[in-house]
């Protein structure tokens, strides 16, 4: 039987590093595959004024699953300075290639598991009873839409004609707008359709029913953006009631919700929220369980395309060090969230019994883990470097099998 072939997507700053660490965490758990590598990133935008080339596009359309590190995006004044001088001044734009290749493959539905690691320092703790510290288990699972709301990309400065003239019909917009110049509006739209609404809620439902989760949180802002948070939440209602009614189902607002995160976070199970919110929401609950370099992160579209990557960036000042320091767990957790996607659940629990029995060991620290600041003196000062890290979650593997 012929290998799955995986794309890998190394992007910028420290991605190809805790890609390449994954990649050797994953073989050494007894995964198998090829790998080959495509294009994305900045410096493709500042060589090709593309930063998702087609290529790329194609090698995602074939093999149909990928890997992906992080990419450096820059505001649009800046990406065009950096752009090649032969490429200056032709109509270039500038757009994150990660957004990009989520909506030309519709990777609509984003999972964000957060969950805290016995014996992480990084972990939230807070005072109980009787001025006692308490270290609440965190293990909430976000489900992000992915394609639409205010990342959708529907935005405009100075906005055209049309899109002027259509705006002037609503009155709330003739009376706190329309006395200011066109010229001097900005508009970014927010969108929900009913098809992508429904796909995400129904997959939050399945996960919560799958894996014995209680509650499904939605967490947007319907008190207030009336018609698409109040859509969401209308229809979450609907589908709780006529398909999943052994689940509770939540409504939080944003803004509590990320009060509460700190107050009661072992209180939730599934949360599912649009594009904006749902990014708020699970970079929330990922300081909780130590930061970025924890949260990890998978997205599907409706035609088996699957994109796995942490939620961190690119931190290209990092990437410039000798060796290399960050903390490569959120990578080689989205690798296992592949590896469970492909169905090879038992290499996937391998690794996070490694990667478990190393962080309540505690012996073997990345800097963050250490509270170090990030500089490239912590390796001297007993911090593990990234492959470090990897090489002691391999050792864990191997003992596994001794």
């Amino acid at each position: 039987m012929s290998q799955r072939t995986i794309v890998t997507l190394p992007g910028d700053g420290i991605g190809s590093q805790v890609l390449k660490q994954a990649i050797r965490v994953i073989e050494a758990a007894g995964f198998k595959a090829n790998y080959v590598e495509g294009d994305i990133g900045w410096e493709f935008w500042k060589k090709e004024g593309n930063p998702l080339p087609e290529r790329t596009i194609e090698l995602l359309k074939q093999h149909k699953i990928a890997l992906f590190g992080a990419i450096t995006s820059k505001p649009k004044d800046e990406a065009a300075e950096e752009l090649d001088p032969a490429l200056q001044g032709k109509g270039y734009i500038y757009s994150s290639p990660i957004v990009g290749l989520r909506q030309h493959f519709n990777l609509d539905i984003c999972v964000r598991p957060c969950k805290s690691y016995k014996g992480n320092p990084l972990n939230f703790i807070r005072r109980g009873k009787g001025n006692t510290i308490e270290e609440p288990e965190v293990d909430v699972v976000i489900f992000r839409q992915n394609t639409e709301g205010l990342y959708g990309g529907v935005e405009w400065t100075d906005p055209p004609d049309k899109v002027y003239e259509a705006l002037m019909t609503h009155p709330k917009f003739v009376k706190n707008f329309g006395d200011i110049p066109k010229n001097e509006l900005s508009v970014s739209t927010r969108i929900f359709s009913k098809k992508a609404t429904e796909r995400i809620l129904r997959a939050a439902f399945v996960y919560a029913r799958e894996y014995k989760y209680k509650t499904v949180t939605v967490c947007e802002k319907p008190n207030v953006i009336r018609e698409t948070s109040g859509m969401m939440f209308k229809m979450a209602g609907e589908i709780q009631k006529s398909d999943f009614p052994d689940i509770e189902l939540w409504n939080t607002n944003i803004d509590a919700q990320m009060m509460w995160l700190t107050k009661n976070p072992e209180n939730y199970g599934v949360i599912v929220a649009g594009n904006m919110f749902g990014d708020i929401v699970s970079d929330g609950f990922a300081g909780l369980i130590g930061g970025l370099g924890f949260a990890c992160s998978a997205q599907f579209s409706e035609d088996e395309i699957a994109v796995f990557e942490p939620t961190h960036g690119s931190a290209p000042k990092y990437a410039g060090y000798n060796v290399s320091i960050v903390n490569p767990i959120a990578m080689i957790e989205s690798s296992c969230m592949m590896i469970d996607y492909i169905g090879e659940y038992k290499i996937a629990a391998k690794i996070r019994d490694a990667i478990t029995k190393l962080i309540l060991e505690g012996k073997i620290r990345t800097y963050d883990m250490m509270k170090m600041t990030g500089q490239q003196d912590v390796i001297e000062k007993g911090a593990a470097s990234t492959e470090q890290m990897a090489d002691a979650i391999i050792e864990n593997i191997v003992s596994q099998n001794d």
